[in-house]
């Protein structure tokens, strides 16, 4: 197991992609009414966070070099 307490670019880019879907969602929860629409595209820009890290990890962007 690696020492690099998930400072690789892998861990950034997701923890990056996960920040705009919370802002995104966030702004859609912000207008009156509450626009569901913004806010789902938020929650799926969140999800795909994930993606974007097991895609950056299988490409070697998550190893202990980096």
């Amino acid at each position: 197991m690696s020492d690099n307490h998930g400072n690789t670019p892998a861990a950034w880019a997701a923890v990056a992609v996960a920040m705009l879907g919370f802002v995104v969602a966030g702004i859609g929860l912000m207008f009156n009414p509450i626009n569901y629409a913004i806010f789902w595209v938020g929650v799926a820009i969140g999800a795909a966070s994930f993606v974007v890290f097991v895609v950056m990890a299988k490409m070697g962007l998550n190893g202990p070099g980096h």
